[in-house]
């Protein structure tokens, strides 16, 4: 547990929202619980779980007992309590995390919701609450739920051999990092903080 602590302080600079991405592989329920253990013992405070066939978002509850199952073998019962939250539903289950906050995602959390937030923008112009003029990028993000209270993903690990994301939050990855590892299956904390001392070292221009 000190080793991953200190390992996160180390680094020149972390994620503060993470997503873990799995294109065309068979999804391991054991292997993703360790990636999010791992975010969660560096000190990510925001995970996305998306996988383009949405089964983690189907499966939810079984991929959530499985990282309770690690957290209590890895880290141990010393963390706070931290919410996690699944996209689109209401209610939050309460687990013991060393405060981060995770959702699990499909494809109906990215073009979708861009889609739905779009009609809900144009009912409030229909309904006089607003104008055409007031859409800008602010608004969107306001009307969006698959990432409400979520900053836009700093660094995306896209897991598989396709390479695309597969539909993962379209709208939030214009300036995300985006590195790509062979497979999610049987991958070490080694590879794992390598991904993250390669974010750290990178420089991000913005645009410029």
């Amino acid at each position: 547990r000190q080793r991953w602590r200190l390992d996160g302080r180390a680094l020149r600079k972390l994620p503060l929202h993470m997503g873990l991405v799995v294109t065309d592989e068979e999804p391991s329920y054991a292997d993703m619980a360790s990636l999010v253990v791992w975010c969660m013992a560096v000190g990510i405070s925001y995970v996305s779980v998306y996988d383009h066939n949405g089964i983690f978002k189907r499966n939810n509850s079984r991929l959530m007992d499985e990282i309770l199952k690690q957290q209590q073998e890895l880290l141990g019962l010393d963390c706070s309590k931290y919410t996690v939250e699944f996209a689109n539903q209401d209610q939050a289950d309460q687990v013991l995390n060393c405060q981060s906050t995770l959702k699990v995602l499909s494809p109906e959390d990215g073009k979708a919701d861009i889609i739905k937030a779009a009609q809900n923008f144009c009912q409030l112009v229909a309904q006089q609450q607003r104008t055409h003029t007031d859409l800008d990028v602010n608004v969107l993000d306001s009307l969006l739920s698959s990432t409400n209270g979520f900053p836009d993903p700093d660094l995306v690990l896209k897991f598989g051999p396709v390479d695309s994301t597969l539909g993962f939050l379209p709208w939030h990855i214009r300036l995300t990092e985006i590195i790509s590892l062979p497979s999610h299956v049987n991958i070490s904390y080694e590879d794992f903080f390598s991904a993250l001392h390669h974010y750290a070292a990178c420089e991000q221009r913005w645009g410029k």
